[in-house]
């Protein structure tokens, strides 16, 4: 039996408004049972086992991150975990220190990040000192590119003569031989020598990676990749497994990976076996509704899709010059894809980088409307960060959601180094139009992209309403006029991310609801904008239950 709480005295949102003042919300049964004046609230619920007076605090229904990797963060982060090092000399010192207690056949983890290091892309001379003999594999941030180090390059067998596939690129010198850095589909080149996590490290995993997401406030989640991804198997088994025992305390919904080598003629059978799988996922609890189409890459690398080709290349080789990026399927290819989900009713969820992308994305969506009508598809392109302006209107027109990773949307080093000078003055302008796609009727959801960057949702927060990052308070704000306000992205990663999850009861406080809450350490109406990023977790409940208390939570 969960606890009875009664919060009162602060600022209450609801998923949608700021409550009046003097507002009170009681829980009972792991429900909301009742909303309105404390002294109406205190007659449904007069002894209260928790009476909370926020006093300068915040209570809001629990973040939903709509574009997560929950697993694949968990288990990284179990790993040779490099998300908090910063430059080269600390990435290094991270590596040799796991390396020195690893035990098994290789070593792997990742979260280095590309602005560390010269063109975004670290070598396998860096790495050879710091991991010996012992082959490597460490993913990058964003989960586009791997490091490698020399022993991994001779056990896969590439050389100079080794041929790029078609959907990736091995990173070469002038002579053409492999550097360590390995972009999108080269990736697979290793990654297909790895042995797959075991049962026990993804059950690991994912339960560090969910304890890690309630720390923040997240009870919602949808893991935005179930499939055969960069030397992941599918994750279902994985959360079925946990539902049986009852140990998924959010509510997860997750995104069926369609795979990059989708053929016309796989079509069929792909759909087959995505309603199989929903089926036997929602047998267990677990909602997969939702279809995970990658159309390009990013821009980084230069494999996001654009519509005219990038300014400069990097060091790529010949073949670079020119280059509009990759695009992972047909235009044929993707709107047979999104035709048929779409009839099978599925949401599609399509990751979108580059102004061509989009607009191929765009396309086959339109094309399934065209086909089937306009049903009861949720659907939502992620990431959108270079939209060219002549698409902005139809993402309203189609019915469509946005699907942020607000946190990007700022003027940091990777962004002034390694995307800015390729993308040129025109395009960087383009580049996260948040507020242009709200005013053009656009449905706003909002996530982190976790393990890719933090799922706490005040940085993504504080970056959407000021286009600018708190590490770089003096950097100029990313196109300012595209900002949004706080109310919308306080829906937007509430209410709007529990929405697309087709999570009925999820961001919301209204009576009768589940009680998936966050008691904030402060009020961020309140606050300077500047602060935003500063706002923490005090109290995580979902379902009425304590997932994460800070030790200091005034409960």
């Amino acid at each position: 039996m969960s606890e009875t709480w009664l919060f009162h005295s602060g600022t209450i949102f609801d998923g949608q408004t700021i409550l009046d003042p003097g507002s009170a919300v009681a829980v009972r049964d792991g429900r909301i049972l009742a909303v309105g004046p404390e002294a109406q609230v205190r007659q449904a619920l007069p002894a209260p086992e928790h009476d909370v007076s926020l006093e300068g605090r915040a209570l809001s229904p629990g973040f939903t991150d709509a574009h997560v990797h929950t697993l694949m963060g968990g288990v990284e982060s179990l790993a040779c975990d490099l998300t908090g090092a910063a430059g080269i000399a600390a990435t290094l010192a991270a590596v040799e220190s796991y390396a020195a207690g690893n035990t098994k056949d290789w070593i792997t983890g990742g979260g280095w990040s590309m602005s560390d290091f010269p063109g975004g892309t670290p070598t396998a001379e860096l790495l050879d000192p710091v991991t010996g003999g012992t082959p490597a594999y460490l993913i990058n941030r964003d989960h586009h590119g791997a490091w490698v180090n020399t022993a991994a390059l001779h056990l896969a067998g590439i050389t100079a003569s080794t041929p790029d596939p078609e959907d990736g690129r091995i990173e070469r010198d002038g002579r053409g031989n492999p550097t360590g850095t390995l972009h999108e589909g080269a990736m697979d080149l290793v990654n297909a020598l790895l042995p797959s996590p075991d049962t026990a490290t993804l059950r690991a995993g994912l339960l560090a990676g969910q304890a890690y997401l309630h720390s923040f406030g997240i009870t919602g989640w949808q893991e935005a990749i179930l499939g055969n991804y960069a030397g992941y198997r599918d994750g279902s088994e994985t959360y079925r497994a946990l539902y049986a025992e009852g140990l998924v305390s959010g509510q997860a919904a997750g995104a069926l990976w369609v795979p990059r080598e989708t053929t016309l003629g796989d079509v069929p059978h792909l759909v087959e076996d995505f309603l199989a799988r929903r089926q036997e996922n929602a047998a267990a609890g677990f909602r997969t509704t939702t279809a995970k189409i990658m159309v390009d890459g990013v821009a980084e690398n230069q494999t996001a899709a654009m519509l005219d080709p990038y300014l400069r290349t990097c060091a790529c080789g010949p073949d670079s010059t020119g280059s509009t990026g990759l695009r992972y399927l047909s235009r044929e290819v993707l709107g047979a894809v999104a035709i048929a989900l779409d009839a099978a009713g599925f949401d599609l969820h399509l990751h979108v980088i580059g102004d061509g992308a989009a607009r191929m994305g765009l396309d086959a969506l339109e094309a399934a409307r065209a086909a089937n009508g306009v049903g009861s598809g949720r659907h939502h392109l992620a990431h959108l960060q270079v939209i060219h302006p002549e698409d902005v209107a139809r993402f309203g027109a189609l019915g469509l959601s946005i699907n942020a990773q607000a946190l990007w949307a700022c003027n940091d080093d990777q962004m002034t180094e390694l995307t800015t000078p390729f993308l040129g003055a025109e395009r960087a302008g383009w580049q996260y139009p948040f507020r242009s796609l709200i005013d053009a009727g656009a449905h706003l959801v909002m996530g982190s992209d976790w393990p890719v960057s933090t799922p706490n949702p005040f940085q993504a927060i504080h970056v959407a309403v000021n286009r600018s990052h708190p590490d770089h308070p003096d950097a100029e704000p990313l196109v300012p006029g595209q900002a949004i306000t706080l109310l919308e992205a306080m829906r937007g990663y509430t209410a709007g991310s529990a929405w697309i999850n087709r999570d009925a009861e999820g961001g919301s406080l209204g009576p009768g609801s589940r009680a998936d809450m966050v008691l904030l350490d402060s009020d961020p109406f309140a606050l300077d904008s500047r602060d935003l990023h500063a706002v923490g977790v005090e109290l995580t409940l979902a379902a009425g239950h304590v997932v994460f208390a800070r030790a200091t939570a005034r409960v």
